[in-house]
């Protein structure tokens, strides 16, 4: 094979859409993303990312060239880490309270958040964040290869966060449940039918916010029991609303060196991240032994 036929011949890596030629690449979307893939990107073009490339070889890049990993999409949203350094979280759902709530964090408390360094929310519901590198890993990664010391060792440093979040003091006066920039929540349990959004001024909007919302999606078991059911209080704190192993940044010491993804954060009943860490889990036996070191008396009703 002579030079010329070698520089012709077709070479090609997968993405998510298929197959990637090394010399054209492909046009820089989410469609031609993969999970934890890392790629060079050039103006518009994804290539493929050689192996040799990583944090301490990159510089060596052309100035207009970026390394770009996928690390988490659902659905329309999309979190991409840049040159070994930096985050972008962008497209739909999105929002201001994001950013608002990290900065509270950090201004009120010395629970380890990203730092943000740009925002873009022209569209509502459809912004862009660009943050800090948090150091460490998931929790989700390493919980199954802790001894127990080691998990009690997690849960209470995480007991400790979670208490520091809820001394960030009330912002608006009038709203016992909102978002971190005092918009109405998001989440899935409390998000308005309504438009616009009502505000939910006391436990009792909120509780009956929850039954509305069973009800209109076809909750039918428990539709005359669950008013009573549901927990009450009269207290709202600030909470991070989804504390869980993907969201809880670890170094090799197992020391957490970060809390990340904030979008649900806001004022919630003082019972709410509890009630929230006790769901149904996906993580083994982690909200067992959360529950163990809450310092909460236990089988409270929540």
């Amino acid at each position: 094979m002579d030079i010329d036929s070698k520089q012709h011949e077709h070479h090609s890596t997968s993405t998510a859409a298929g197959s990637m030629d090394i010399y054209e690449g492909v046009p820089f979307t989410m469609q031609n993303l993969t999970q934890g893939n890392r790629y060079i990107k050039k103006g518009g073009k994804l290539f493929p990312c050689p192996s040799s490339v990583n944090s301490s070889t990159f510089f060596d890049l052309a100035p207009d060239e970026e390394v770009v990993t996928e690390v988490h999409k659902l659905c329309a949203r999309i979190v991409l880490e840049y040159d070994f350094s930096f985050f972008t979280k962008s497209r739909f759902g999105v929002r201001p309270a994001e950013t608002e709530a990290m900065r509270l964090v950090s201004k009120y408390t010395s629970v380890p958040v990203p730092r943000v360094y740009h925002t873009n929310f022209s569209c509502e519901d459809d912004g862009f964040i660009e943050m800090s590198f948090v150091q460490g890993s998931p929790l989700e990664g390493k919980w199954d290869t802790m001894d127990e010391k080691r998990e009690e060792s997690i849960c209470r440093q995480t007991w400790d966060l979670i208490s520091k979040i809820g001394s960030v003091p009330s912002q608006y006066e009038g709203k016992f449940q909102c978002a971190a920039d005092g918009s109405p929540s998001k989440d899935p349990l409390l998000e308005d039918l309504q438009s616009p959004p009502r505000a939910i001024t006391s436990d009792s909007d909120l509780r009956a916010r929850i039954y509305e919302r069973y009800v209109h999606f076809g909750g039918r078991r428990y539709e005359h029991e669950l008013p009573d059911m549901l927990p009450r209080s009269d207290r709202a704190v600030f909470t991070h609303g989804d504390i869980a192993p993907r969201n809880i940044m670890v170094d090799e010491n197992n020391n957490i060196t970060g809390i990340i993804d904030w979008e649900y954060a806001g004022w919630y009943p003082d019972y709410w991240e509890y009630a929230q860490i006790l769901r149904p889990a996906f993580w083994g036996d982690w909200s067992m032994w959360m529950e163990r070191w809450s310092g909460l008396p236990q089988n409270n009703g929540i």
